[in-house]
């Protein structure tokens, strides 16, 4: 025992060299230079915005934001006093939050129970029905919002709160649904079956097995509808005159660039901000929501 104990050889470990490491990193190299560059060409607009925001508007018109790589005194928070200060953009930031948050965790919910039920459960037509649900993928958003229009005149939700959030869940409906059925379907069958067995409601399986299980799916379906909520122009344009989101209220400011640069660039920066924060605290959810139901 102890001869054939001591004939087992160890694997031999291969040290990369020097030369092969550095024809390994120079290989990548074009790859890596270029997704430099892309995140350069988003990064410089997004930190020139910024810093125009810490700048008075006479120093700004005087040398733009370039000059406070020489003159860092000139940085001032008065921009974002004048945003706290003025009642319309507190109004509309206010506003777009409860269209974001609503418009995020309606969608979601129903998208929710309709996938388990595209998924688990047995009715008449599932398969027909989530075909119309795919279809409905393909129809743009700018065919809805003239028969909308009228709908909404004639029901009393236009100009409300209310009805750009239904819209907003109506159009992100077909997408929800898609991706989490196809999370929800890849759950181990047996999971569900040992909870029937055991007594478990479908409505107990949903939401004590269903949800957890689908974090990473729903997760990743929240980044997408409060991204796309948050920084709706066309809708909150269409369906709003008094209720006006922070994007339609930064787009009236426009008129007069010249004179309110200060309270567009920390109204914008605020805006550019706030889906950034929700993304990083939910990035870890991002690719496994994204990959749902690519793998059996």
């Amino acid at each position: 025992m102890a001869t054939a104990t001591a004939d087992v050889r160890q694997p031999a470990i291969v040290e990369e060299s020097a030369a092969a490491r550095i024809l390994r990193v120079l290989a990548k190299a074009p790859i890596h230079l270029f997704l430099v560059i892309v995140g350069l060409f988003w990064l410089v607009p997004a930190f020139g915005l910024f810093l125009t925001s810490l700048l008075a508007p006479g120093d700004f018109n005087q040398g733009g934001w370039w000059q406070l790589f020489r003159e860092p005194g000139l940085m001032t928070l008065s921009n974002y006093q004048s945003l706290l200060d003025n009642e319309a953009m507190r109004s509309a930031f206010w506003t777009t939050v409860q269209i974001s948050i609503l418009g995020t965790a309606l969608p979601i919910f129903v998208a929710a129970t309709a996938g388990y039920a595209f998924a688990w459960l047995e009715f008449p037509g599932r398969d027909w029905w989530f075909i119309g649900v795919i279809a409905m993928l393909v129809v743009p958003l700018q065919m809805a919002l003239v028969p909308m229009f009228r709908i909404y005149n004639n029901i009393g939700v236009f100009d409300r709160v209310t009805g750009i959030v239904l819209f907003h869940t109506a159009f992100g409906l077909p997408f929800a649904i898609f991706l989490l059925r196809n999370f929800f379907i890849g759950i181990p069958k047996e999971l569900l079956e040992a909870a029937r067995i055991d007594g478990a409601s479908e409505v107990r399986i949903f939401l004590r097995l269903i949800l957890p299980l689908g974090l990473p799916a729903i997760a990743s379906l929240a980044i997408f509808q409060f991204l796309w909520t948050w920084n709706d122009l066309l809708v909150a344009l269409t369906f709003g005159r008094e209720t006006q989101p922070l994007t339609v209220a930064i787009f009236s400011q426009l008129r007069q660039f010249g004179a309110n640069i200060d309270l567009i660039a920390s109204a914008s920066f605020v805006s550019l901000a706030i889906p950034l924060i929700v993304f990083f605290a939910f990035q870890r959810y991002f690719v496994q929501g994204l990959l749902a139901g690519s793998v059996k």
